[in-house]
């Protein structure tokens, strides 16, 4: 009988660690249950056990990856100002940052959200984190430094910018100057797009 160092331990948690850091180094493709399983000497079968499937592991993947960008928003607006625009900032940096260290776990984030039955749990789960995201909307609307209107609508020129923003420089399609200094501008024009007049 085979003796893993995971044998009396958390196998599911080693797994999806382990899985993180190939996600990182391989992208999605490059992950394997068997490659797993070998990395953290164990039997062939035993990821079997926590994930029937590649896919279940990455749906577990991306269920992770929604619950940290969540945490790490959460962290970041808590420690920001009141305003409007200092909440905005500590959002989109971290969630800028979250981008560019895991573009892979990113990808696949947006890619199981708008798959056609994700499940409960994962909807929850990046609900949640949107939610979170149309709040600084909502109070900045409450205290008057954002336009009137319906939150989703006034949150998708922000988000979209930020986004968009993160991919060029996960995509190193940015001179390293404008990589640099780039956010500041995209925030500060998100801000201004958003502002009550």
């Amino acid at each position: 009988m085979r003796h893993g160092r995971y044998h009396h331990g958390d196998l599911r948690a080693a797994l999806l660690v382990q899985a993180e850091q190939r996600l990182r180094e391989r992208g999605a493709s490059g992950l394997s249950l068997r490659e797993l399983a070998r990395d953290l000497d164990v039997s062939p079968g035993a990821p079997g056990r926590h994930f029937e499937s590649k896919q279940e592991l990455l749906a577990a993947l991306v269920l992770r990856g929604y619950e940290r960008l969540d945490r790490v928003t959460a962290s970041a607006i808590a420690t920001a100002g009141e305003s409007f625009a200092e909440r905005v900032d500590a959002a989109a940096r971290a969630y800028v940052d979250f981008a560019v260290a895991d573009p892979d776990l990113l990808a696949l984030m947006f890619a199981a959200k708008h798959d056609v039955a994700p499940s409960p749990e994962l909807a929850a789960a990046a609900h949640a984190w949107f939610e979170r995201m149309l709040e600084v909307i909502d109070e900045g609307q409450r205290r008057g430094e954002v336009k009137a209107g319906d939150r989703e609508r006034v949150a998708l020129p922000v988000f979209a910018a930020l986004h968009g923003f993160a991919m060029l420089v996960v995509s190193r399609s940015l001179p390293p100057e404008l990589a640099a200094a780039g956010l500041d501008d995209v925030i500060v024009a998100a801000v201004q797009g958003s502002a009550a007049v």
